[in-house]
């Protein structure tokens, strides 16, 4: 059971970023941020790398690993871009559920692609842990816009979609390659991409403008998603897909949970029920490994 552990710690550490991220990213262009974090996680992963020893088996690594791994870093990048252009528009307590029904699509890849066998327990759980995702989408009362109040749910969907391909990809690449490793190599992707669209739309102009606020909370964004990544490809060692993505999308409720009481955020009775649908769902399939 140490993957379960280990997905559990990929999901706390998840949650602080979402809400870290959230804090950092104000006044600041989103694919920017997503930039300047993604450029702490590669210092990390690479840290992580150096510290194992495990940068001596470069030359052992497969093509078909470093494609599917470049590959993952590419959807990592478009999930987080979405990611954060829906954490500029709505409340981190809203943007989070919706992403986290990647799960269901990651199950379902899962068995298409990678031939997993999904018992009853895993679909039964995971199908509790999106209605509870789907049950904290109440709709704002601080709307700003018609257009935004609808436009942030699509670039969350976006972010989900893609979240579930990193899982499958990435699934595939780390065959026979440590979990460090292979996270240090999806991340100079992310950073590559990430920095090609901040050139790309001039937003580069704007570090001048980025507060030190911003840097630190973005900083510690950075950290935050390292440890995730580094739990979470350890967790993809020692078990299915299919059962450590449940697990890592309890990070919904660490997340609602840190948005009320760091970022005071309003959360209502039924997202507090789907919160619980979600853990509940998430225990089902721990039960089920």
């Amino acid at each position: 059971m140490a993957w379960a552990v280990f997905a559990l710690l990929a999901a706390l550490a998840a949650a602080a970023t979402a809400i870290l991220a959230k804090i950092g990213i104000e006044g600041v262009p989103s694919t920017l941020a997503t930039a300047l974090r993604t450029g702490v996680v590669l210092v990390l992963a690479w840290g992580m790398v150096a510290v194992s020893g495990q940068w001596a088996v470069l030359p052992d690594v497969s093509a078909r690993s470093y494609l599917f791994l470049a590959l993952s870093g590419l959807a990592t990048g478009i999930s987080w871009l979405a990611y954060f252009k829906a954490l500029q528009m709505a409340p981190a307590s809203r943007v989070a559920p919706l992403d986290k029904t990647s799960l269901a699509m990651t199950i379902v890849l899962a068995a298409l692609v990678l031939g997993e066998t999904i018992t009853w327990p895993i679909a039964v759980g995971a199908g509790l842990i999106v209605i509870g995702a789907l049950m904290t989408l109440t709709r704002s009362p601080t709307a700003i816009a018609t257009k935004r109040e609808t436009a942030w749910w699509v670039f969350a969907l976006i972010a989900a979609v893609a979240a579930a391909a990193t899982a499958i990809l990435a699934k595939i690449g780390i065959e026979g390659v440590p979990s460090n490793l292979a996270t240090a190599l999806r991340t100079i992707v992310v950073l590559i991409f990430a920095w090609a669209i901040v050139f790309a739309r001039r937003e580069h102009r704007a570090l001048s403008t980025v507060k030190r606020r911003s840097f630190v909370f973005l900083g510690l964004s950075g950290v935050a998603t390292g440890a995730s990544w580094l739990a979470y490809y350890h967790a993809l060692e020692l078990a299915p897909a299919s059962s450590v993505a449940p697990i890592d999308k309890v990070s919904l409720a660490f997340t609602i949970l840190m948005a009320a009481l760091i970022l005071k955020e309003h959360i209502s009775l039924r997202t507090g029920f789907g919160v619980a649908l979600q853990v509940g769902g998430a225990l089902l399939t721990l039960w089920s490994a």
